[in-house]
């Protein structure tokens, strides 16, 4: 059936042209009607039940020969969906290089998926489901939620290219059972509560201290003390002070990483997912000799991870592009990029890697294959643009919403201090408000509050702005696929992809 005949079949609902797809003479696509998506499901009602029947939906007759199964993108339809269409389903990207598109609306994965085929679709592996316990909390979504968003963005694109699902910021080992539940296949452990963020800073006598009290410090001692090593043309150098001082800093980390990486293999199988381990979150920037450590005492206790995320130099700050000195940041990026290749290879992770335009083509030079790129709240901070162009009033209470909540939000982000610097919005002219998002501190004022606009509620139970905003990008869809995708475009160009 071609889209012709599905359109006359529909009426006025529009298809999604890509989505369309037949398996044994019954025709699936993906449709939107006043607002509501749907997939559809075109059979003849005198033949046995094939496939459609195993989904969730109401029938409508058409003729003898002729009927439609309306059904609702809910999750029992998502789960059979994967099952019926494998590439609808995440998939273990390996050393591919990969973007990771945090979609915290469940909204933006098409748009994703249109800007890798606009630019080289075989060549970066796209992240469509990428959550946080953290940011699932805060906008109140369930993993399973995360997943099905993915799911159906890549049945609406019929994007048959493998993507991923990262769970990112893991925690605990039930954070980890929570999203194997869910299909996952990408983990990121995030052990920073037991890095110890003070160890740079401890005289000689805390040092020791703090390092005699590690079980294996003897060993690490003998392993790595006045040491060199190669890493490509570079060799590392480590001398004693340095090693304590990466010994207590991370290898309680490194211990709580094989904890979990050994709790994944037995829920997952060996080489069953893709395994990041994140370091970023520190106050100063991982060493060339810390890197060096974490790696090999994680390849040297078995553990082969995908992909490993150190603090760079500079500052990776939420929602802005890079800040510091471009010249070192390429000269320790090599050095980082030669220690991945020697001790994996594993892929340099970039966290809060959204808006970096600045390093992006370092990046994109340095790292080739061996990088992930990982960005979350920036396609929310965008896709707050959409109503900047078709709900002003809507757009400008919910800037005066975070305004109010920015100092309270802010607490776990690395961000401005202030508001200082935030243009005098509430006089702008309503044709001159979407110039706010090229304002530094106003794209981080909503960055960091977007789970209190999306959960915050009136008194009397209702939500205050979640509904009207979701009815928004429903109903201006295409703008704000529009939007995301030229944003997600110019990400990925500027990486060289």
């Amino acid at each position: 059936m071609n889209i012709e005949q599905l359109q006359t079949l529909i009426g006025d609902a529009e298809i999604f042209p890509r989505s369309i797809r037949v398996v044994d003479g019954e025709t699936f696509a993906f449709v939107k009607h006043r607002s509501q998506h749907y997939l559809i499901a075109v059979f003849n009602p005198q033949i046995p039940a094939l496939h459609h029947s195993k989904f969730s939906g109401e029938v409508q007759d058409i003729d003898t020969e002729t009927a439609i199964k309306w059904c609702y993108p809910q999750r029992q339809n998502a789960e059979k969906l994967r099952a019926l269409f494998p590439f609808t389903a995440p998939v273990p990207m390996g050393l591919k290089k990969t973007f990771g598109a945090g979609d915290r609306l469940g909204l933006a994965a098409p748009a994703h998926i249109r800007a890798a085929r606009a630019t080289d679709e075989a060549g970066v592996g796209l992240i469509l489901a990428q959550q946080s316990i953290r940011e699932m909390t805060r906008t109140q979504r369930t993993p399973d939620q995360v997943m099905d968003a993915a799911t159906w963005g890549s049945f609406q694109e019929g994007y048959d290219q493998p993507w991923g699902a990262d769970a990112d910021h893991l925690k605990t080992e039930d954070d980890i059972k929570l999203m194997v539940d869910a299909g996952f296949t990408f983990f990121t452990i995030d052990p920073s509560a037991h890095v110890d963020d003070h160890a740079n800073d401890y005289d000689a006598a805390k040092l020791q201290q703090e390092f005699d009290a590690l079980t294996d410090g003897a060993e690490l001692a003998e392993r790595y003390a006045d040491k060199s090593f190669t890493a490509g043309e570079y060799t590392v150098s480590i001398s004693q002070e340095e090693l304590k001082r990466a010994a207590v800093k991370y290898s309680r980390a490194v211990t709580h990483t094989v904890q979990l990486a050994t709790l994944l293999n037995e829920l997952k199988g060996e080489g069953n997912f893709d395994l990041e381990m994140s370091v970023d979150e520190t106050e100063s920037p991982t060493t060339v000799a810390e890197h060096y450590f974490v790696a090999n005492e994680l390849k040297r206790r078995g553990v082969n991870v995908t992909s490993l995320a150190t603090r760079f130099v500079g500052e990776f700050q939420k929602g802005i592009d890079y800040i510091g000195d471009l010249g070192e940041f390429e000269t320790e990026l090599k050095k980082h990029v030669a220690i991945a290749k020697e001790l994996g290879p594993y892929k340099v992770s970039v966290h809060s890697g959204s808006d970096k335009y600045s390093v992006y083509p370092i990046i994109g030079r340095e790292c080739g294959e061996l990088v992930h790129v990982k960005t979350a709240g920036t396609w929310y901070l965008e896709a707050i643009r959409t109503a900047a162009r078709c709900d002003v009033p809507l757009f400008r209470e919910i800037c005066a919403f975070s305004s109010d909540r920015f100092m309270t939000d802010r607490a776990t982000y690395h961000v401005a201090e202030d508001l200082s610097d935030l243009p005098d919005w509430k006089n702008f002219a309503d044709d001159q408000l979407e110039s706010l998002f090229d304002n530094n501190t106003f794209r981080q004022m909503l960055h960091v509050t977007f789970g209190s606009v999306l959960t915050d509620k009136s008194a009397g139970g209702a939500w205050r702005f979640r509904s009207r905003l979701y009815e928004m990008w429903q109903k201006h869809e295409n703008v704000h696929l529009e939007i995301i995708e030229q944003y997600s475009t110019k990400h990925l160009k500027t990486l060289g992809w």
